[in-house]
């Protein structure tokens, strides 16, 4: 075993798909607000012959982040990050999806963008849903992107007459990981480190189901229809993904988003089902 580390936020199906693809040999620490969860992911890890350390964490907490960033080190060097938490629109208010998936991440970006090793590399799981907001104006790009992360909330942007529900809400957390993913890769790059993140479409995940079942449900199965594959995504089809972006194959990519969503983004703003806003 060497010391290399690798850390997951986010004890779901996509994060477990990663890290099954990137951890072998290396130590693994698992953090996530469920202490269930981050049992039951240890166990499966373990007995597929990963290395792992758990510790339950809040991702809308600077002080808790910052106790998993020292997790981390007293383990060895940090390689790799994803960072696969974070609520829905139909699982949180709009208030907590800004602070735990806009903020929560912003505050992980910028903690971690600390500690990095040299050819770490690292992975925000944002969504499709960041790239439903029509474009936005050079100011508001930059003010998401660079204003200093505990005041990020304070924004016009972010108030109540912008925010109207949890799915705004969502896909301005969700313009904005990537945002800051680009802005944060700057301080990385200054480590030899990378970062990037990728925005899927609809994967079927525990998540997933909960919109399905929600009163968006008909949208998304109608919106199945019209994409290439017919069918929503797997965690599998995310991971290949992220597992290219973390390897040495992808040392010249760093800041940069890839929405993975079976065609849908292109269809909603150019073909036929502008309808399902998310």
């Amino acid at each position: 075993m060497n010391n290399e580390v690798i850390v997951l936020f986010g004890a779901g199906a996509i994060g477990e798909a990663i890290v099954r693809r990137v951890s072998a040999g290396r130590k693994l620490l698992l953090a996530d607000y469920s202490e269930d969860k981050l049992a039951m992911m240890k166990k499966e890890l373990q007995e597929a012959g990963f290395s792992v350390e758990t510790i339950k964490a809040n991702l809308s907490s600077r002080d808790s982040i910052k106790e998993v960033v020292s997790k981390a080190q007293s383990l060895g060097d940090i390689m790799g990050l994803v960072n696969a938490a974070g609520v829905s629109p139909s699982q949180a208010s709009a208030e907590e999806v800004l602070k735990v998936d806009l903020y929560g991440t912003s505050v992980l970006l910028e903690e971690f963008g600390k500690v990095m090793a040299p050819d770490g590399a690292g992975i925000v799981i944002s969504s499709q849903s960041g790239h439903r907001l029509p474009g936005l104006s050079i100011e508001d790009n930059k003010a998401l992107a660079m204003t200093p992360t505990e005041e990020l909330l304070s924004l016009p942007i972010l108030q109540a007459d912008v925010i109207t529900d949890s799915l705004a809400a969502y896909q301005y957390a969700k313009r904005t990981n990537v945002l800051r993913v680009a802005a944060e890769s700057v301080k990385w790059q200054a480590r030899g480190a990378r970062i990037n993140a990728i925005s899927p479409g609809i994967v079927m995940t525990p998540l997933a189901l909960d919109e399905l079942n929600g009163p968006r449900g008909a949208g998304y199965k109608k919106m199945f229809e019209s994409m290439v594959t017919k069918r929503p995504g797997t965690p599998d089809e995310i991971a290949s993904l992220a597992e290219l972006l973390m390897d040495r194959r992808s040392a010249f990519i760093t800041g940069s988003d890839f929405l993975a969503d079976g065609g849908i983004t292109a269809q909603y703003w150019y073909g036929n089902v502008s309808e399902v806003r998310n």
